[in-house]
């Protein structure tokens, strides 16, 4: 245990935190401080070896089970810390006002014994990343959890009550007075002076920044304390209509040096034009806001600024999240607790800040603005977005926004410079018609929805749940003088018709609409066809028009994050080395000189011939070389070769002979090479050869064998496959970027759905990606999840890519070949050579060697043994376990 980082943030001359401090007693402690720093939080610390263990806990503690509350584990504290109540003065690590909310002493969960025994059971579930205790303090009694999210950094947890009989739906941050002193933060701070002579209150409440919660202790300003720094901006007169810069929907998160995290607020963006005076609100398309959101505008009206400040409006529930449903009703401050938050400010005292880079205008927003209780500063996380997209879906959130630092502000841009990640599947729809069911009792059954698409209106989903009888009447108001004739779907939606949810669905009338209003809607998936699965009614959207909803699709993160060169080496230095096999090491099989040698190999005797026959012409390899390359390759490559017949695929006279397929070996091998039967369509008995040892990659090779083509199954279980195969074959037409990014695309897919697939160069024009499937499934089984997992690729980059068998149809696409899962299909082994110019070899890969700059020349017989001794044999996880695949094509397919 260490407070070195504890004391290397702190200048113990000018704030008065506690240094050290020492146990008093033999019993475990525990403190939980309210702390209204750079934003409130409630710091959770427990008594261990003489320091706290210490999380920082936005929302607080809860009674209530269901709740799962972010804990962020920060440094170690000093044991008299669990003391401390006061003002940490500005300009200091953690500046603000701190008081003791509450104290008491707990105990391990399910262990007796000692102080020092429960300690070393303690440690030992916070190594394992789950901490079960018993709490007994004046407003947390009971038992809780800590529980670590599972992600590569080791400082997010959750923290979360028992159900036992101080659980409680209470709000308990509502008790907030101080245990000790009895008072309030903001008693603390209106009426403390710090040690310093400065005045506390001043310290505590300068540029604050309020946490989303209700009982969020806020000190109004109506002017800012410091004077913003707008060096950089451009003089320029107030702007009367700027379009929101918008983010692009990315498939998944990244941790990525130089971006910065915010909540993604589930509400109306809205920008606020503030000018001597007079106060607009206005929605991302220009649709005023003054009257329905009437506290915000009064509000802005009192700043004493003249500034343009981009942001989003919500309603907070009691637990402090958006809800948007009480957003699109709210009527007054009984509906729900109205909140702007500001994430960016955009013009301010005759200054365009649009060309300064965000980190820049997030400076400027913070010094320049008098924020209040219902006008925010939308935070800033310190966290990795994987850790903050867990924590939002562990409490509900729709999801989070990564934006990069150094990036200016684009009016009416789509930007790659912001990017939105969903927690939770979300969709704008256009209402193009509702339906009445027979016998129904409802305004109405389902609204029928769709996106714009292929020049109008495609069919998306029908919509049945979400409302409230009250709900329907006010939209059947407004649906009423749409009605239309005919359908505005481009297609007509079959609103009758049979599913595996609904096998027999109730006859219904439709009323068709003119598709004006827009709602949003959540679901669980979308068909192979594009239509919501589940899809439940969550709000109309007042700041969007229909013209403006098209199907938002997810880019793929490697099109649009490229790791920064100190993130790439950390990476790369990071990343998980296996160790080469056990082997001696292998020195060239055959001499330099001799046409003909004799060599005893697995115990057996071979005979090389013809040794210096050229294979490849333009670079003058020879047979030999290739024969001393497959020696000393063999122990890496025999495990994709053992017990798998091979179609030999044979160039005696090198790659620009003539070659041939053989694949009976019939009287024609010694005996000691195992054989496999096969019976031809005219009833002729065959037989396939089948390695076992290194002298068997031997005599394939001998023969002018240069690939080695297994089977994707054993003869143990020839109708499993050990693996799951995509093989992408490009056109003359492609070039190499595309097989790139269609691999990086694979991998995304892969990645959505939990599965670890393996890349590796194909030696030839393509690459190979394998997933593991431990010989447990069919060929029609595996065949199946491979053309799933082809069709969502290839709907991602349409442009380039088919699925057509038939090179005709392809058009000069890159192929997405998922039919190589078949029996007795072959593909050339990793490491085997491949008969190209260059004598390139088929090599695993790490994933983070896939991005453009890479070539098939890069690994060759003259570098490929030197390669695989440095990194051993990346593809070994291939033969591994395998993958749940009945689970995975549940999911998939829905």
């Amino acid at each position: 245990m260490t407070l070195t980082l504890y004391k290397q943030k702190r200048a113990f001359n000018q704030t008065p935190e506690p240094i050290g401090g020492k146990a008093e007693n033999n019993e475990l402690s525990f403190v939980i401080q309210k702390h209204a720093a750079s934003r409130l939080h409630y710091d959770f610390r427990l008594e261990m070896k003489g320091v706290l263990k210490s999380w920082a806990v936005p929302k607080g503690p809860s009674l209530n089970p269901a709740d799962k509350r972010l804990a962020m584990m920060v440094e170690d504290h000093p044991y008299d810390y669990k003391n401390f109540e006061g003002i940490i003065p500005k300009g200091n690590y953690g500046a603000g006002t701190v008081i003791v909310w509450d104290e008491g002493t707990y105990t391990a969960l399910d262990v007796a014994g000692s102080k020092a025994e429960q300690e070393k059971q303690l440690l030992k579930q916070l190594k394992a990343g789950s901490i079960k205790i018993k709490m007994t303090g004046t407003k947390l009694k009971g038992e809780f959890a800590l529980v670590k999210i599972k992600s590569k950094d080791d400082n997010a947890w959750l923290l979360i009550k028992h159900k036992d009989r101080y659980a409680k739906e209470t709000d308990i941050t509502q008790k907030d007075k101080s245990v000790l002193s009895g008072k309030t933060l903001e008693k603390v701070a209106s009426s403390s002076t710090n040690i310093y002579g400065k005045n506390a209150a001043e310290k505590a409440t300068a540029t604050k920044k309020v946490a989303p919660s209700k009982s969020a202790p806020v000190v109004p300003k109506k002017s800012a304390e410091k004077k913003p720094d707008l060096k950089g901006g451009v003089k320029k007169p107030f702007p009367k209509n700027i379009q929101p810069m918008l983010a692009t929907l990315v498939d998944q998160p990244f941790d990525e040096p130089g971006w910065q995290y915010e909540i993604k607020w589930d509400g109306y963006r809205a920008l606020a034009y503030i000018n001597k005076g007079k106060v607009g609100l206005l929605s991302r398309n220009s649709k005023s806001f003054d009257k329905k959101f009437y506290p915000i505008h009064k509000e802005l009206t009192s700043w004493q600024v003249n500034a343009v400040v981009d942001g989003e409006v919500v309603v907070l529930n009691n637990e402090g999240l958006a809800s948007f449903g009480s957003l699109q009703n709210w009527r007054s401050e009984a509906d729900g607790e109205l909140v702007f938050y500001v994430f960016d400010i955009l013009w301010l005292n005759g200054m365009d800040l649009t060309g300064l880079t965000l980190e820049k205008r997030r400076s400027i927003l913070k010094d320049a603005l008098p924020f209040s209780d219902s006008i925010r500063l939308s935070e800033n996380f310190e966290t990795t977005a994987t850790e903050f997209l867990a924590a939002a879906a562990a409490m509900n959130m729709e999801g989070i926004m990564a934006k990069k630092a150094d990036t200016v502000y684009t009016p009416g841009g789509r930007s790659r410079a912001w990017l939105k990640i969903k927690a939770q599947k979300r969709h704008e729809v256009v209402i193009g018609g509702y339906t009445v069911n027979d016998g129904s009792v409802k305004h109405f059954s389902s609204l029928l929805v769709g996106v714009h698409e292929k020049g109008g209106l495609q069919y998306i989903g029908k919509i049945g749940t979400g409302f409230s009888d009250k709900l329907q009447k006010e939209m059947l108001a407004k649906m009423k003088p749409l009605l239309a004739k005919k359908s505005p779907f481009i297609t007509v939606p079959d609103v009758d018709k049979p599913s595996r949810f609904r096998p027999n669905p109730p006859k219904a009338t439709v009323t068709w609409l003119k598709p004006t209003l827009v709602c949003e809607v959540s679901y669980a998936e979308l068909t192979e066809d594009g239509v919501m699965r589940h899809p439940s009614f969550e709000g109309m959207r007042a700041d969007k028009k229909a013209s403006e909803v098209v199907r938002e699709t997810t880019v793929p993160l490697e099109k649009v994050v490229k790791p920064t060169k100190a993130a790439a080496e950390k990476k790369t230095t990071n990343k998980q080395i296996v160790k080469p096999l056990n082997v001696k090491e292998r020195k060239t099989l055959l001499n330099p000189t001799d046409e003909t040698q004799l060599r005893k190999v697995s115990g057996h005797d071979l005979k090389f011939s013809n040794l210096s026959k050229i294979y490849w012409p333009k670079e003058k390899y020879t047979k030999r070389d290739m024969l001393n390359y497959y020696y000393q390759v063999a122990p890496y490559i025999l495990p994709y070769l053992k017990d798998r017949p091979q179609s030999l695929n044979r160039f005696p006279n090198g790659i620009t002979g003539k070659s041939f397929y053989q694949k009976d070996v019939t009287g024609k091998v010694p005996d000691w090479i195992d054989l496999s039967p096969y019976n031809t369509g005219d009833g002729k008995h065959k037989n396939f050869m089948v390695p076992q040892e290194d002298a068997s990659i031997l005599y394939m090779a001998n023969l002018g064998a240069i690939e080695m083509n297994p089977w994707n199954s054993t003869i143990h279980k020839p109708d499993n496959p050990d693996w799951c195969l995509i093989d992408l074959d490009p056109s003359e037409k492609n070039n190499f970027d595309q097989v790139i990014e269609t691999a990086q695309v694979t991998k995304a897919v892969l990645d959505s759905f939990g599965i670890e697939g393996f890349a590796k160069t194909s030696g030839s024009t393509g690459i190979h990606i394998y997933i593991p499937l431990g010989a447990k499934y069919s060929y029609d089984e595996c065949q199946l999840f491979a053309k799933l997992i082809a069709t969502m690729v290839q709907e991602e980059l349409p442009s380039f890519t088919s699925l057509e068998r038939m090179i005709k149809n392809r058009k000069g696409k890159l192929y997405i070949d998922y039919l190589q899962n078949r029996p007795k299909a072959t593909l050339a082994a990793p490491y085997s050579l491949r008969p190209k110019p260059g004598a390139t070899v088929s090599m695993p890969l790490h994933w983070d060697e896939v991005k453009r700059g890479l070539q098939m020349k890069d690994f060759t017989i003259k570098n490929a043994v030197e390669r695989i001794a440095a990194v051993g044999d990346l593809f070994k996880p291939v033969l591994g376990k395998g993958i749940d695949l009945p689970e995975l094509l549940n999911k998939i397919q829905g």
